[in-house]
């Protein structure tokens, strides 16, 4: 099918197809994200669908797995151990990261060299960082050393292999995810607000509070997301770092896996994926979150 064109200075006619144009650049977001589509379809969906059905058809179709776990103190044990560790590096990386993410915003002298300390975790391998932070907390780490020269103390302390120092290296690590997002949305903010609430006669905490706090909730929750649902699956850090009876459920599916006990691995990994996404359902139903990420990933 062609459609004629007509020349007003002349009688010459042109025929081109109709519709091709439109076709192609109908397909194009297809063809851009068709590898991406493919690879994830190859290399996480087809691997996740046969760990889910593996917890129910190994070795025949059955709920017993799943049962099993209602009456399994060890793992509850271990679930609440890793909601426990979570939420406590959640807020600690709040209480760290709402600061710094204030003074990238407000500081715009020393924006560089904040966000320069804040991606440093990005540009080392977690495997690393994880080491260096056996280094600081060891029993003749840096931390005992340097409190053994100051006379602060008479024998070192026992930090390495404690809950406290999963949560001090998993904060450390995780705290860019939660200052980025909090960053953005301190960004959304009119600064003609502060200014009218300072013009009114409002003071500097009741300007945060009453102004910049509540605009900020958004990136807050976005943070908060990010960080819970990391540290819901981080292995590599407790694993270095945790006492033998801090292990989380990550640590408990690798031993699973290393006793070739597959079933009981991916009812592990199926509670693991279910818990993580109803976490993120309850999250994105709170207000501005979802916009938070829309805004981030502009």
């Amino acid at each position: 099918m062609s459609e004629a064109v007509e020349i007003p200075s002349g009688t010459l006619t042109v025929t081109r197809p109709i519709g091709v144009q439109f076709s192609w650049r109908k397909a194009i977001p297809w063809l851009l994200t068709g590898p991406l589509l493919l690879f994830m379809l190859a290399f996480y969906a087809v691997p996740v669908v046969a760990m889910l059905l593996r917890s129910v058809n190994d070795p025949t179709w059955t709920l017993a797995h799943f049962h099993a776990l209602a009456s399994d103190t060890v793992f509850f044990k271990v679930f609440s151990n890793t909601l426990y560790t979570a939420f406590t590096v959640t807020i600690g990386a709040l209480l760290f990261g709402y600061p710094l993410a204030l003074a990238l915003v407000r500081t715009p002298r020393w924006a560089p060299v904040i966000l320069i300390m804040i991606l440093l975790p990005f540009w080392t391998s977690v495997l690393v960082r994880s080491y260096a932070w056996m280094v600081l907390m060891g029993r003749h780490g840096l931390i005992n050393e340097a409190l053994l020269a100051l006379g602060t103390i008479e024998r070192p302390f026992r930090i390495l292999n404690t809950p406290l120092a999963t949560q001090i290296a998993m904060i450390h690590i995780l705290l860019p995810y939660m200052v980025l997002p909090i960053a953005n949305a301190l960004r959304q903010i009119d600064p003609s607000l502060p200014r009218a609430s300072s013009g009114l006669g409002a003071t500097p905490w009741g300007t945060f509070r009453q102004i910049t706090l509540p605009l900020s909730m958004s990136g807050v929750a976005a943070g908060m997301l990010l960080v819970f649902v990391l540290a819901l699956g981080f292995y590599i850090t407790p694993a270095m770092l945790g006492g033998p009876r801090e292990i989380t459920l990550s640590m408990l599916i690798d031993l699973q896996v290393d006793q070739l006990n597959w079933a009981y691995a991916a009812t592990l990994s199926a509670v693991l994926l279910a818990t993580t996404l109803a976490i993120i359902g309850v999250f994105y139903r709170l207000p501005g979150v979802s916009n938070a990420f829309r805004m981030g990933a502009r």
